[in-house]
């Protein structure tokens, strides 16, 4: 028999405040684990998967996933995505810069300018019209009219002013083939001076333009059309099989891919000018091959860029042919209404060189196009030179590691 005073080992006393508390089978409070006793539920700690910390709420966070707008910003836009990001806004300005930098005031420079004038008038004529200021006119002196004609046929002077003494009015001799901008700047200016002396100028045009070339601007966007052929097909290559060529059989191939396309691109060019819009007839096998010299010399350089900077080399073209070679090309305003960065860099880039060329071709005779066609052989020469001894020396650093 128990005594009173000892109640049994399973009855459980309530607590001193009066409240019940249930215990377990051991006499423990339930719910609550003893050491020894693995049946006993443990509460998740903040330390264990699952856990939280005392007083939070709401699902546990993913383990190592990027809390807060600024982490979940940088684990979806790599620093490499903003590098590049970047790049197409320098890019951006870049082109602004260079396009509004070479149209927003086109000022007449030292146009070539012959001039036609009896021996004792013709040296003064000459003086005068060098002296005004700005210098928008380099005006030499010229035997006669036939020569000056000549000279203008040879793209030597853009304009010709022939001095009637016996008559208050002049013959200005002008070729809007050589640019229509750089023809009524000579004639804006030639007027201006002719009025001060209390005379007037007739304009006579002997090199027009072709009825479908208006201001002169077919054979400026028949080249831009071929380069932008040229680096987009490289640029495309690049997209399929890697920006930067792996071996070099594969630039190789890449290079004879280019050979094909610029035959073909070439053509194409020449057919649609010509033959389709009767822009620039007359022309056809001529500017077949130097649309296929373009492309292919445009192609080969952005090769070249990709080997040397993979894809990063894609900007670099564009910072080459679009944003500094279209303005300076001459197209919309010759060399000679171009500030002097862009006039200066005009001839030395494939842009200007194939514009001035496709000029001379169809107007001109084809005269003095050799310079042109050895910038852009110089151009294609050294794209695939560059490409092959960059992909060997790529080749190279993958095999040594």
């Amino acid at each position: 028999m128990t005594s009173p005073a000892d109640p049994p080992a399973d009855h459980q006393m309530p607590p001193e405040d009066g409240q019940t508390m249930p215990r377990g089978p051991n006499g423990d409070p339930a719910g609550v684990r003893t050491a020894g006793d693995p049946q006993s539920p443990v509460p998740a700690t903040p330390e264990q998967p699952g856990g939280t910390a005392a007083g939070s709420a709401g699902p546990p966070a993913a383990p190592g996933k990027p809390q807060g707008f600024l982490g979940q910003f940088w684990d979806a836009v790599s620093i490499r995505t903003v590098s590049l990001i970047i790049g197409v806004l320098l890019l951006q300005i870049g082109f602004i810069v260079s396009y509004v930098g070479a149209f927003h005031s086109p000022t007449p420079h030292r146009i070539p300018l012959a001039v036609v004038a009896p021996a004792p008038e013709s040296s003064q004529v000459v003086t005068k019209l060098n002296l005004i200021p700005s210098a928008p006119l380099h005006a030499t002196a010229a035997s006669n009219l036939a020569a000056a004609r000549r000279l203008i046929g040879d793209e030597a002077v853009s304009a010709a002013l022939v001095i009637n003494p016996a008559a208050k009015t002049d013959t200005l001799l002008i070729a809007t083939a050589d640019g229509s901008s750089v023809a009524s700047a000579a004639e804006q200016v030639i007027t201006a001076a002719e009025a001060s002396q209390h005379r007037s100028v007739a304009v006579t045009d002997i090199v027009p333009l072709q009825r479908g070339d208006y201001h002169g601007l077919a054979g400026f966007y028949l080249v831009v059309g071929w380069a932008v052929g040229g680096y987009l097909v490289a640029a495309l290559l690049g997209i399929a099989s890697g920006a930067r060529p792996a071996t070099t059989p594969r630039t190789l191939n890449r290079l004879i891919a280019f050979v094909l396309f610029a035959i073909v691109s070439g053509l194409a060019g020449a057919i649609v000018v010509g033959p389709v819009l009767g822009a620039l007839t007359g022309h056809l096998i001529a500017l077949w091959w130097l649309g296929a010299l373009l492309v292919f010399a445009v192609g080969a350089v952005t090769l070249a860029f990709q080997t040397l900077f993979g894809v990063i080399g894609i900007g670099v073209t564009i910072l080459f042919f679009v944003i500094l070679g279209n303005p300076s090309a001459g197209g919309a305003y010759q060399p000679a209404l171009l500030p002097p960065f862009w006039r200066a860099i005009s001839s030395a880039l494939p842009n200007g060189a194939a514009t001035d060329a496709v000029r001379r071709i169809v107007y001109f005779g084809g005269y003095d196009i050799g310079g042109h066609l050895i910038v852009l052989a110089s151009y294609a020469v050294a794209g695939v030179v560059i490409a092959i001894i960059g992909s060997i020396i790529h080749e190279h650093q993958t095999a040594t590691g």
